[in-house]
């Protein structure tokens, strides 16, 4: 027989601007899932906290960066980047106004909560393309955890992110000598190769283990400068 917290139970679902988001809940885990596609949950984390801490020490020391991560997820890059002190302001671009909510007034509140209430946090509600084609802000690093990865995106619309089109929009927001992280759950030896044709200096992959299968991996490029 199986037992009733085997099942996932929805705590929330929404029709957004991209599509159905879900917010589950199975057993101890909270998970999102956007149209049927599973995203992530909070079942580990270290990919995610690897996706931060490896633009961190790829600035080389430099002082209270600004760091600009897109995607809010289940809110492990945020709570990693605000427990450390050596980061400048964090802003977190996310376009799903559900996720947004479940983390200020919902479940996810248990992992994002104090990184909410930091002074240096400020979230964004928007389509992180259109962000850094439109802002006038410029950052020392530019964390990206909005897909599976750069040949597995959640909506058609972001595989232009990973186009050089895109990722000379995220050039264009970092600072020289700012760094560029992209998670995904594999690595990809091809969009090594396409940063490297954006420009992108210092080109390498950052591998995390997984149970079974392919590693995650965190793809890093720096801006030159």
């Amino acid at each position: 027989m199986t037992a009733v917290h085997d099942s996932p139970v929805v705590l929330d679902r929404r029709d957004g601007p991209y599509g159905e988001v879900v917010l589950r809940r199975h057993g101890a885990l909270l998970q999102i899932i956007a149209n049927g596609c599973f995203l992530m949950d909070t079942s580990d984390g270290r990919s995610e906290r690897l996706l931060v801490d490896a633009a961190h020490r790829a600035l080389d020391g430099r002082p209270e960066p600004k760091v600009l991560i897109g995607g809010l997820g289940v809110g492990f890059s945020l709570a990693h980047a605000a427990a450390d002190p050596g980061w400048g302001r964090i802003t977190v671009v996310e376009r799903e106004p559900a996720v947004i909510d479940w983390h200020r007034d919902g479940p996810l509140a248990e992992v994002s909560a104090t990184a909410l209430g930091d002074p240096r946090t400020e979230i964004v509600q928007d389509d992180l393309l259109a962000f850094v084609n439109e802002t006038s802000d410029t950052y020392d690093a530019l964390c990206l955890d909005i897909d599976n990865g750069p040949g597995w995106t959640v909506t058609d619309g972001n595989r232009s992110l990973y186009s050089p089109a895109g990722l000379a929009a995220c050039a264009r927001v970092l600072s020289p000598g700012g760094v560029l992280a992209v998670w995904s759950a594999e690595p990809s030896p091809e969009f090594e190769g396409t940063l490297r044709n954006a420009g992108f200096q210092q080109v390498r992959t950052e591998e995390v283990p997984v149970a079974r299968g392919v590693p995650d991996a965190v793809h890093l490029g720096v801006r030159p400068g």
